[in-house]
C-alpha cells in the first residue's frame, strides 16, 4: 500500500504570527511533524504543502519532499483541507505518483509522537477501517455545560448533570486534530462522508493533543516539552 503524510503548513496566521514556522524550543513548530512523520517509517512520501518558498525550504530542511507551492486559491483561511489534500493527490498523479492512504498532520499538533502513528496505521489494518482519526478525553465533562440566557438566569443549568449523577458520567472524546488517516478511494468520494461506519478512532492522551491556536496554547506545548527534557 502506497501511504502519503500530507503536513499543511501555509504562511501568515491571523491568531499567532508565522505560527508554522515559530521556533519552539529552538525548533520551527512544523518540524516536529515532520520528524515523527519519517521516524513513524510508514510513508512513501511526507509531503509539506505551502504557499511559501521559504516555509518549502525549511521543510526540505528537515527531510520533508515539497515539489510544489500551494496555489493562491487554496492558501487562504476559507481553504478547506481536504480540497488541499485533493489537490496534491492530483498534482503527484500528474507525476505518476499515486497513493492508497493519505494521512492529514497538523503543524498546529507538534506533540503527536511517531508511535502514534504507527498505532493508527495498526488500527486502521485491524479493523480493516477507510478512516482513522485521532481523538482525546476532554477536560470537563460537557454535561457540566449549557448555554444562558440574555439575564444570564441559571434555573435548570446543571439538569442534565443531576439526571446523570446516578451512574457514573460517560466518557466524553474530542476530535484532536492531530491525525487524519485516510483511505484514497475515500477522498475521491462525492460528498465525502468521514465519519462513517468504517470510521474509527485513535484515543491519544491529553498531553499530546496540544493544538496551538494562540499563544496561550503555544506557552503550553512549550512547557510540555521542557518537561519531557
Amino acid at each position: 500500500m502506497k501511504h502519503i503524510a500530507i503536513i499543511p503548513a501555509r504562511s501568515g496566521s491571523k491568531g499567532l504570527k508565522d505560527k508554522n514556522i515559530k521556533l519552539l524550543n529552538g525548533i520551527p513548530m512544523m518540524a516536529y511533524t515532520i520528524k515523527a512523520a519519517l521516524s513513524a517509517g510508514i510513508y512513501d512520501c511526507v509531503h509539506v504543502s505551502t504557499d511559501s518558498e521559504e516555509y518549502a525550504r525549511i521543510a526540505e530542511g528537515y527531510g520533508a519532499e515539497q515539489l510544489f507551492l500551494r496555489p493562491p486559491e487554496l492558501s487562504g483561511d476559507t481553504a478547506g483541507s481536504w480540497d488541499v489534500v485533493r489537490w496534491t493527490l492530483h498534482k503527484y498523479e500528474e507525476m505518476g505518483k499515486g497513493f492508497d492512504c493519505v494521512t492529514l498532520l497538523q503543524p498546529t499538533s507538534p506533540l503527536r509522537e511517531a508511535k502514534d502513528i504507527v498505532n493508527a496505521s495498526r488500527l486502521m489494518e485491524e479493523r480493516e477501517a477507510q478512516a482513522v482519526v485521532a481523538v482525546c478525553p476532554v477536560d470537563h465533562s460537557p454535561l457540566w455545560c449549557n448555554v444562558l440566557p440574555k439575564d444570564g438566569n441559571m434555573k435548570g443549568f446543571l439538569d442534565k448533570a443531576e439526571n446523570s449523577r446516578r451512574q457514573k458520567f460517560p466518557d466524553y472524546y474530542r476530535i484532536n486534530g492531530a491525525l487524519y488517516m485516510v483511505r484514497t478511494e475515500l477522498i475521491w468520494q462525492e460528498n465525502m462522508q468521514l465519519y462513517g461506519e468504517k470510521t474509527y478512532a485513535y484515543v491519544m492522551p491529553r498531553e499530546r493533543s496540544v493544538d496551538i491556536d494562540d499563544e496561550t496554547d503555544f506557552l503550553v506545548a512549550q512547557a510540555i516539552l521542557k518537561s519531557r527534557e
